[in-house]
């Protein structure tokens, strides 16, 4: 009876060590509450300021509209479905183009950073195309390309292929040489040896390196929106400015800042998840 109210021993001593955890998820999930609402005090101070300024006359309203007022424009334009039709051009043409830039740059600065020859003869043509103003550029890629879709998906392809070529170059150069030399005294062969020391020791590089063209490959699509385009985000803020349409104008801004920072989180959390190994390397290296 004693054993059926109270419990076995085993569960008994089970008990303490499920508090333990218990407590442990509480307390970080404390810390991260704790750090996010830090993160969110001066954004919300900055929101704070947006609404207030235009009301003390420091600012003039008409040129500076209220947050709330931005916000409702936003709300506005979601709800028409105006504003997503430039949202969806935006995104497809970076997508397009940051697709291709992937499909290039990683297969190719994996042989350049494997085959040191062949980087040798093209490192000085990739550092002068990689340091020229990609800005400078775009109106020579709408001359050669025109104003439609080609010239958009090749200037985000030209701007997102270098983060990723140079990182991924990088990344095979700076695995260690003494696991190759201990894989080729295994009499591993080269195929193997690409597959399963060099190309996973580059991975966090690579994926650094997708991620800064990503960022940039948005940025740049932007921008070219706003030289030559019918559609588009850069473009739907260039018109709106033009036609007066100012609150609509900042509700464009607020979306390339809500895209940007989404695109962020979601890229570093890409980034741990293709190196979640590090930390368990890391680990096993302070514990022994």
């Amino acid at each position: 009876m004693a054993g059926e109210i109270f419990g076995s021993k085993d569960e008994f001593k089970l008990r303490p060590i499920e508090i333990s955890n218990n407590t442990k998820r509480f307390r970080n999930l404390k810390e991260k509450l704790s750090a996010w609402s830090r993160r969110f005090l001066l954004v919300f101070v900055l929101f704070l300021a947006w609404e207030i300024l235009p009301s003390t006359g420091l600012v003039s309203p008409i040129f500076f509209p209220k947050f709330s007022v931005t916000v409702l424009a936003l709300m506005n334009l979601i709800s028409s479905g105006e504003l997503l039709i430039h949202i969806e051009a935006s995104l497809q043409r970076s997508i397009i183009g940051y697709g291709l830039a992937m499909i290039v740059a990683i297969p190719l600065g994996l042989i350049m950073g494997w085959y040191s020859s062949i980087e040798k003869y093209t490192d000085l043509l990739i550092q002068t195309l990689r340091n020229t103003s990609l800005f400078a550029l775009l109106p020579l890629f709408i001359m050669l390309f025109g104003i439609g879709e080609t010239s958009k998906i090749i200037i985000v392809f030209y701007a997102a292929l270098w983060y990723m070529l140079i990182n991924t170059i990088s990344g095979v150069k700076s695995v260690d040489p003494l696991y190759i030399k201990a894989a080729k005294s295994f009499g591993i062969s080269d195929i193997d040896l690409f597959k399963k020391i060099i190309l996973p020791a580059s991975i966090p590089s690579i994926i650094s390196g997708a991620r800064l063209s990503a960022k940039t490959a948005v940025m740049v699509v932007i921008a070219a929106e706003m030289l030559a385009a019918k559609s588009g985000l850069g473009y739907f803020v260039q018109n709106s400015q033009l036609m007066y349409r100012i609150p609509e104008m900042y509700a464009g801004i607020l979306t390339l800042a809500i895209i940007g920072l989404s695109l962020n989180y979601l890229l570093v959390w890409l980034e741990k998840k293709a190196t979640y190994w590090k930390g368990d390397i890391d680990t096993a290296m302070l514990v022994n």
